[in-house]
């Protein structure tokens, strides 16, 4: 589905574009007037940790659920530990902040990556390491995605990265291809207005 057919959440609205249209999220650094999808800047996520705001619009996000996207491997070890009425806890910690439901949805829509289980990264990661080697160039997202919530989540702020750990799901919408997110996305932008 084209980004110019997916209903934007209102916080999203506000934010600077690039060249095609793309609304930037609040972490993506930028580089010579350019933004940089594939990275992540660590003021901005920092910024975003300390002050509990959305990693996608940068709006605040209210005590509660938070929602993030994930890919394969994080979709099956939820999906086996729901189906098995484990607890799900991600001890891996990651580079991926949390944001609100809709704006969730649409990044998992929108960013062509998060979207399609073929969508390949363009960019690599500087110092590749286990917690950023799923950023390399041409890592495939692969199988079953999913637009999860979770019931809270902590961070640590080092001086060169911001990690994250996501704690107690309340939500799983997995999905191949994040299109299948369109009638939720308009449910949750609906009870909005």
């Amino acid at each position: 589905m084209r980004f110019e057919r997916v209903p934007m959440p209102a916080g999203l609205g506000e934010r600077p574009r690039d060249g095609r249209g793309y609304p930037v999220p609040a972490i993506t650094p930028w580089d010579g007037g350019e933004p940089q999808f594939a990275l992540t800047d660590h003021g901005r996520s920092a910024n975003c940790a300390l002050e509990r705001r959305c990693s996608v619009c940068g709006g605040f996000m209210a005590q509660g659920p938070v929602w993030r996207v994930v890919g394969a491997a994080e979709s099956a070890a939820i999906a086996g530990a729901l189906a098995e009425g484990r607890p799900y806890r991600n001890l891996a910690p990651t580079m991926e902040g949390p944001g609100h439901r809709a704006c969730m949805l649409y990044a998992a829509m929108v960013c062509p990556y998060l979207a399609r289980p073929n969508a390949r990264r363009g960019v690599t990661a500087d110092g590749a390491d286990a917690v950023t080697a799923a950023a390399v160039r041409g890592a495939v997202r692969g199988g079953t995605g999913a637009v999860v919530g979770f019931g809270d989540y902590e961070y640590a702020v080092t001086e060169t990265r911001v990690l994250f750990r996501f704690l107690d799901v309340v939500e799983f919408l997995p999905h191949e291809s994040a299109d299948e997110h369109l009638p939720e996305l308009r449910a949750e932008l609906a009870a909005r207005d």
